[in-house]
């Protein structure tokens, strides 16, 4: 018998001062059973750093196909704006992202960011609508231990720094841009 997802439902509360956007989001997130806390956090971290009022953000089924990436921004004709992908894909779903998407957003994380991105950095460095962060892992560590089946996050940006808190306790996660880096 096959595993089933686990649902979390979370209200975000975001106040972002670099882009000048306030505002709450109720999300409901399935995490497929290979899902680990840390990447369910990131992904939700990465919805609030995108959020921005319009209804076309949304949640994929992420792990479970694998044609979708984790969230992206359709416009009204089901074009998509933006594929945001989490964690440290290879560059062929990179640089098919890229053909497929307006802007293609990538947030690594874990211990092995900066090798990957050694990696994979000359051989996407064609595709002019990529932008690759990277997410300290001890900081996304730290954002795991705040994952609830219903919580309620505080997400406070401000010089690419994203403070989260919750009842459970906080993290900081500085996001440091890769692209664009000689």
């Amino acid at each position: 018998m096959a595993l089933r997802a686990t649902i979390y439902k979370a209200e975000i509360h975001v106040a972002d001062n670099d882009r000048a956007y306030y505002g709450s989001h109720a999300v409901t997130v399935a995490r497929h059973p290979s899902e680990t806390d840390e990447r369910l956090m990131v992904r939700l971290l990465a919805y609030a750093l995108l959020a921005d009022g319009d209804e076309g953000l949304a949640f994929t089924r992420g792990l479970s196909e694998t044609d979708e990436p984790d969230l992206w921004r359709l416009d009204l004709t089901g074009a998509i704006r933006q594929w945001i992908e989490v964690g440290l894909p290879d560059e062929r779903r990179i640089l098919r992202a890229c053909g497929r998407a307006e802007e293609v957003i990538v947030f690594a994380y874990g211990r092995g960011a900066e090798v990957w991105w050694a990696g994979v950095r000359d051989r996407v460095a064609r595709a002019g609508n990529l932008t690759v962060y990277a997410l300290p892992a001890e900081a996304t560590r730290a954002l795991a231990e705040l994952a609830e089946r219903g919580m309620s996050l505080n997400v406070n940006v401000t010089d690419r720094s994203a403070w989260v808190s919750t009842d459970r306790g906080e993290a900081t996660v500085e996001l440091r841009m890769l692209t664009g880096e000689v």
